[in-house]
């Protein structure tokens, strides 16, 4: 399947059934329909068809009336399907729809959901024996109507490779530029989360809400010690150096990191490496010590197993893919 080939733009299309939520919809368009200039290639990455099954579309509670979209026969013709949710999730979906998203998986297109829009394609039958990822909200309906579907409730999404699952609104954000990444590599896909003001990688392992996102009383934000460690993820920081920093014991700045991020120091700091590492490699540092000493993973066998954790790649495959052409126009 191409992924964003020099030929012709990756074609993503996404379903609107009745009753979808827009903000989802919004999401698709947002992260793979707009122009990106700033990219500075000869062209766009990604191109974007909105489909629906009959020709005027109410959106969640009215608030929206979709018209003038393709019908669903533009399912056929992409490369990527994404099918936001909705809320009504005990409704089935109509057969046209399910059709639709079995055509797409079956011909080898991958098929993304947003939040509920997961109940779409385990209605459909991809999700079976499958893992997948949807709203907590939605969880106890989801496992009562899909008791053969492997859910994993607590976490942002879920890549199963062909199949991938967002758990909630935001988190289609999360899984958008996840996609971003895997298909051109860190470095263009922080370009595009700068765009967003989003944060360009929370790993989809992340919790999906956190206990106190707001202080009660004094600002106990993160964001300095984020931005502290980032500059200085070449040098031997430990969960005890950033605890140091930040003037508490490490064991308040775990639950500090589960209550504002959903993950642990320790994962944190190690993404942040694996995505620095990245973006060395896509820059055209060749010298596998090099880029794990700058970026803080130690050894070459280290960044090894590290990057192909992440990306499922290995330091020379991520080179061949994403260390020339797209990601050279990027370097400043």
């Amino acid at each position: 399947m191409p992924q964003g080939s020099s030929h012709r733009p990756h074609q993503v299309a996404v379903i609107v059934d009745e009753g979808t939520n827009p903000f989802e919809v919004g999401v698709a368009t947002e992260l793979f329909g707009l122009p990106r200039p700033e990219l500075g290639l000869p062209g766009p990455l990604y191109e974007v068809t909105l489909c629906a099954s009959a020709p005027e579309i109410r959106m969640n509670h009215g608030f929206f009336t979709l018209t003038g979209v393709r019908g669903l026969d533009a399912v056929d013709r992409a490369d990527t399907l994404v099918v936001p949710g909705r809320p009504d999730n005990v409704v089935p979906r109509g057969p046209a729809v399910l059709d639709a998203i079995r055509r797409a998986h079956a011909r080898g297109a991958r098929v993304m959901s947003f939040c509920t829009g997961t109940f779409a394609l385990a209605e459909a039958g991809l999700l079976n024996g499958r893992r997948a990822a949807t709203h907590w909200r939605w969880a106890d309906s989801f496992r009562r109507l899909h008791p053969k579907v492997l859910l994993e409730p607590d976490v942002l999404f879920v890549d199963e490779g062909d199949l991938l699952t967002a758990a909630g609104s935001a988190a289609a954000l999360d899984l958008g530029l996840y996609v971003w990444r895997r298909d051109h590599g860190a470095e263009i896909a922080n370009h595009v989360s700068r765009r967003l003001v989003f944060a360009s990688h929370r790993d989809g392992g992340q919790r999906q809400f956190v206990e106190r996102p707001v202080p009660d009383v004094r600002d106990e934000s993160l964001a300095p010690l984020l931005e502290w460690a980032q500059e200085r993820l070449g040098e031997p920081l430990t969960v005890a150096d950033l605890a140091a920093r930040a003037r508490v014991s490490p064991a308040t700045l775990h639950r500090r990191f589960r209550a504002q991020l959903g993950t642990t120091p320790l994962a944190w700091l190690t993404g942040e490496r694996v995505a620095l590492a990245c973006r060395l490699i896509e820059r055209g540092e060749e010298r596998l010590d090099v880029v794990a000493a700058r970026s803080g993973l130690g050894t070459a066998a280290n960044l090894r197993n590290r990057l192909r954790r992440v990306t499922g790649l290995s330091p020379s495959a991520y080179r061949r893919r994403f260390g020339s052409g797209a990601g050279e126009a990027l370097v400043s």
